[in-house]
């Protein structure tokens, strides 16, 4: 390779190598640690807290509600639990018996789930908080997290890639004057499938 093209090379990819890990370097670091968090689980202590639920739904949308009978919950009903008990049922799907309506709220780091009585609109269920490493596990996971984060995580590997490749590239354009550079990574490739066959079974 001449030394113009290799000059070429060289800045294309320390802008790319340096823009891809700016991007990912915060999340980066959350799915590293959390990568530990979670090999460590059964280490780590947990002391979910359970807040029960209950109330009565006002007669106004209890009348709303039983005009409905698959789906959603109706949004003015949607909007009562958001303000009444912080419950954001937006777009969950509901389960419709003839006497009551259950509606499952998992998130990340936690539970929720609230049952409505139709005839007497007595409401009731519970709130889990499961602790903050529990939430940035479930982030990792993408556990519950919504369509935006979905697509965050997909952003952040197309980063992450971009990062490891323009890396790989500049090892490449680097690797006469670093001997060790091809070697360790060799080791790098080899030493978990090795890890794999001896060890897991």
């Amino acid at each position: 390779m001449n030394k113009k093209r290799k000059a070429f090379w060289l800045k294309q990819l320390h802008q790319w190598h340096w823009v891809s890990s700016a991007l990912c370097l915060i999340s980066l670091l959350l799915f590293s640690i959390t990568g530990i968090t979670l090999n460590h689980a059964n280490d780590i202590p947990a002391d979910p807290v359970t807040r029960p639920l209950e109330g009565q739904l006002p007669d106004s949308l209890l009348i709303v509600l039983n005009q409905r009978q698959s789906g959603p919950l109706p949004a003015p009903v949607q909007q009562w639990l958001d303000q009444e008990f912080a419950l954001d049922s937006t777009g969950k799907e509901a389960e419709w018996a003839p006497d009551e309506v259950y509606v499952a709220l998992p998130r990340p780091g936690g539970d929720a789930w609230l049952a409505i009585t139709l005839d007497s609109g007595e409401l009731m269920g519970e709130v889990t908080d499961r602790g903050w490493i529990a939430f940035f596990n479930d982030l990792h996971k993408g556990r519950h997290t919504g369509t935006v984060w979905f697509w965050f995580i997909d952003v952040f590997a197309v980063a992450s890639l971009l990062f490891a490749l323009t890396g790989l590239g500049l090892m490449f354009l680097h690797a006469k004057r670093r001997p060790a550079t091809w070697p360790v990574t060799l080791a790098g490739l080899v030493i978990p499938w090795l890890l794999i066959i001896f060890f897991m079974h």
